[in-house]
C-alpha cells in the first residue's frame, strides 16, 4: 500500500490502526523491559579505552611537568605546560589563552556566570546591579546551561535553532537591548539537534554589536572533537573570526575531556582573550592554588597531542556509530511518509533530535515510561522546561548496548505513533 501521512488517512483507518498499535504497545509493556535513553553518558566499553591512561602515571614515574614543576605539590594554577598546550591544539588557539579547570567545564561555566553576577566583567558593574538581565537561549538546547541561568535568577530568552544554527536575525535585534548580557551555545553537534554551525553563522556571531558593553558568549565547544564518521561537520574557530571584528573579548570558549577520557575525572579548559584570562586568573587564584596536575600530566602523557586526540576518537566513533544508526535506523523504518516525526542524522555529538507531532511530547514520555523505557524529561531542551510546542524528545544512544538500543527504538516509535493517532482522533 502507499505510505500516506497519518493526517490524510480517514478516521476509520486511524482507529483501526489505533487497535493495531495498542495491542503491540501491551505486548511491550508485559515484557517488563528497564530501558534507558535518558542521559548522554559513555559506556563502559568507552570508558575501558582509557585504562591505559592509569598507567602513564604510576608510583615509579617521574612526576615533574615538563617545566619542571613537581605536579604533586602546589602551584600551578593555570596548569600545566603540556596540559595547555594539549588542549591549544583542540580548539587552535595559543595556550596563554588557555586555563585547565578541574573535571567539570560545566563548573567553570558556572563560575564564569557567577563572578559576572557579583563582580561584574571587563570592568563593568555587577550584573546583580544591573536590575533585570536576560539571556538568549538557542532551543533545543542543553538543560544544565538553562539550569544554571535559571539557579541566577537571569530571565531567559527563547532563540530558534534553524539547521545552521540559531536565528541569527533574531539574536542581532534582541542585543540591541541593554539588559541582554548574554548567550550559551554548543556551536558544533549541538545538544540535541546534532547541528553544527555554519560559516556565515560564526561570521555574524563575532560580527555581533551588542548594547551591552558585558555582553558574553559562553562557547560551549563540548563536542568539538566527536566526529562520528570520516566526512564531520567544520566549525570555523570563532577566536580567528573575532580578531577581525575585534570582538574577542565577547567570546568564553570550554572544553572538556569528559567524553574523551573519563566522564568523572577528566580535565576541562576555559579559552578566552588576554584579557578575559588575565581577569579569571586573578579570581580562580582567590579561590584555588592549582587543579589536580597529576590528572593533567596523566592526560597530557596519554594523548601527546591532537593527533593522539584524533586516533583516540575514532576507538570511541566505531562503538558510538552503530549506536546512532540504530536509531535512525528504526526511526527511518518507521516514520518516512507518515508525516508524524522528523529528525536529523548527526555527523556527531552525543544526542539525536526528534521532533514529534505537536502536543504529543509529553505523553509518549508517559507512554513509554509505563512500559519501562526511560527518555530524558521532556521539556529538559528548553528554558524553564517549557517545549511550547511539546514536540521535542532527546534521545541519547551512548549508554545502552545496541541490542537494547533496537528495543528501546521500537517501543519508542510505537508510542511516538500511537500518540499521533490519540492525538488525530481526538473528538
Amino acid at each position: 500500500e502507499v505510505n500516506m501521512e497519518y493526517k490524510d488517512l480517514s478516521r476509520e483507518k486511524l482507529l483501526d490502526m489505533k487497535k493495531t498499535l495498542e495491542a503491540e504497545y501491551e505486548a511491550f509493556k508485559a515484557k517488563g523491559l528497564k530501558l534507558d535513553m535518558s542521559r548522554g553518558k559513555p559506556n563502559k566499553a568507552q570508558l575501558d579505552l582509557t585504562n591505559g591512561m592509569l598507567d602513564t602515571v604510576n608510583s615509579s614515574s617521574d612526576m615533574t611537568a615538563s617545566d619542571g614543576m613537581e605536579t604533586r605539590n602546589y602551584g600551578g594554577l593555570m596548569g600545566i605546560p603540556e596540559c595547555r598546550k594539549l588542549m591549544a591544539e583542540i580548539v587552535g588557539a595559543d595556550e596563554k589563552n588557555v586555563i585547565i579547570g578541574g573535571v567539570a567545564s560545566l563548573t567553570l561555566m558556572y563560575d564564569y556566570i557567577s563572578q559576572c553576577m557579583v563582580f561584574g566583567c571587563g570592568g563593568n558593574e555587577p550584573w546583580i546591579k544591573q536590575g533585570e538581565i536576560k539571556f538568549l537561549c538557542p532551543c533545543p538546547g542543553y538543560d544544565r546551561h538553562f539550569g544554571i541561568l535559571e539557579h541566577f535568577g537571569i530571565k531567559m530568552i527563547n532563540i530558534k535553532m534553524n539547521a545552521d544554527g540559531p536565528d541569527m536575525d533574531s539574536i542581532e535585534e534582541y542585543v540591541k537591548d541593554e539588559s541582554v548580557k548574554g548567550l550559551f551555545c554548543v556551536p558544533k553537534y549541538s545538544n540535541p539537534d546534532g547541528i553544527t554551525f555554519s560559516d556565515e553563522v560564526v561570521r555574524r556571531f563575532a560580527a555581533l554589536k551588542p548594547a551591552a558593553k558585558d555582553f558574553r558568549v559562553i562557547w560551549d565547544n563540548a563536542y568539538i572533537v566527536h566526529d562520528l564518521n570520516d566526512t564531520p561537520d567544520k566549525l570555523l574557530n570563532i577566536f580567528d573570526e573575532a580578531k577581525k571584528c575585534g570582538s574577542e573579548d565577547m567570546f568564553i570558549e570550554v572544553i572538556s575531556t569528559s567524553k574523551i577520557s573519563f566522564a568523572g575525572g577528566g580535565i576541562s579548559a576555559v579559552i578566552a582573550s588576554d584579557a578575559n584570562i588575565a581577569e579569571i586568573k586573578k579570581r580562580m587564584g582567590i579561590q584555588i592554588i592549582s587543579n589536580d596536575k597529576i590528572n593533567q600530566l596523566r592526560h597530557a602523557r596519554y594523548f601527546k597531542n591532537l593527533d593522539g586526540i584524533k586516533a583516540h576518537m575514532k576507538k570511541q566513533a566505531a562503538i558510538l556509530k552503530p549506536k546512532f544508526d540504530t536509531v535512525t535506523d528504526g526511526f527511518e523504518k518507521a516514520f518516512d511518509g507518515t508525516g508524524i516525526a522528523s529528525w536529523k542524522k548527526p555527523n556527531g555529538g552525543y544526542f539525536i533530535s526528534l521532533f514529534v507531532m505537536k502536543g504529543c511530547a509529553k505523553r509518549i514520555g508517559q507512554l513509554c515510561k509505563e512500559a519501562g523505557l526511560t527518555l530524558t524529561t521532556v521539556g529538559a531542551t528548553y528554558p524553564y522546561g517549557i517545549d511550547p510546542d511539546d514536540s521535542n524528545i532527546r534521545i541519547a544512544p551512548s549508554y545502552p548496548n545496541v541490542d537494547e538500543l533496537q528495543k528501546a527504538v521500537e517501543l519508542l516509535c510505537i508510542c511516538v505513533k500511537l500518540a499521533a493517532v490519540e492525538k488525530l482522533t481526538e473528538e
